[in-house]
């Protein structure tokens, strides 16, 4: 298991992975014929059985037919959905769940809620140390499941991106232009409001560094920042008035939701 999974995700892959073995040697296939039957490799289903590889919903719902489970593995897949969450990225998306307002500034790279599935890969894929294969899967499922709240009525989404971000060809420029056309479909959403930062702008209020903001049901603010090796969640109030304020001003700063969609289409055109 890399380090990157924590304990507790840890525990409920390995007990996913005791369960699958006992209902498979109960049914007297080796690991390469119920491979077979499941379309996975032998390698995959050795994987799974030691907890080390986060097995898909699909994967759980063909192992319970084949094996006769009667839905005992099949009723897995809630657990596991929540085990393949690194836990920052649990508690972030617990966060995002109870949000009625979302907004985010990023100054490196797209923000992971508007990102397509090929770009958040080409991320972790450059990773220094690198990621495990298994890993890099773990961590973009989670990041893609994450992109539900797009879908959840009654919550709006801001985001900030700087110019640089529309630019820089991360995996690629195919990748990249396919990224910039996601940007282009998620900012026509009427809860969403997409915003670029021109680089040629002279004052600018995110020197700082990327933000977060979230707005919770309850009426509570959060703030949420990343570093190099840690993430942090903001609730003290006197540091979140700081963050409200930065990110008000970033966004008045930059372009308009409409002259932004007007300027990614257009680099969208050039790359």
């Amino acid at each position: 298991m890399d380090q990157s999974t924590d304990d507790e995700s840890a525990a409920v892959l390995k007990a996913v992975g005791r369960q699958l073995k006992l209902w498979r040697e109960r049914a007297g296939l080796r690991q390469s014929e119920f491979g077979e039957a499941v379309g996975y490799g032998e390698e995959q289903v050795s994987s799974v059985e030691r907890g080390r590889r986060v097995p898909r919903p699909e994967f759980l719902d063909r192992a319970d037919e084949v094996l006769g489970a009667g839905g005992i593995i099949a009723a897995m897949k809630k657990d596991v959905a929540e085990a393949r969450y690194p836990k920052k990225v649990r508690d972030l998306a617990r966060l995002e769940a109870a949000a009625v307002e979302f907004g985010a500034y990023s100054n490196h790279n797209m923000p992971g809620l508007l990102q397509t599935e090929e770009y958040t890969r080409a991320l972790f894929e450059m990773r220094r140390p690198g990621y495990s294969p298994d890993e890099i899967d773990r961590q973009v499922e989670a990041r893609m499941g994450r992109q539900e709240i797009f879908g959840r009525a009654g919550t709006t989404l801001t985001f900030v991106l700087e110019e640089v971000t529309l630019r820089r060809p991360l995996g690629g420029r195919p990748v990249l232009r396919r990224q910039l056309e996601r940007l282009g479909a998620v900012g026509e959403l009427r809860n969403v409001e997409i915003q670029v930062m021109p680089t040629e702008r002279e004052d600018h209020a995110g020197m700082g560094g990327q933000i977060q903001v979230l707005k919770l049901e309850d009426g509570s603010t959060v703030g949420y920042t990343e570093a190099q090796l840690a993430s942090y969640l903001i609730s003290d109030p006197k540091e979140l008035q700081i963050l409200e304020l930065r990110y008000g001003i970033i966004r008045s700063q930059a372009l308009t939701p409409r002259e932004s969609l007007a300027f990614i289409e257009k680099v969208r055109g050039e790359t």
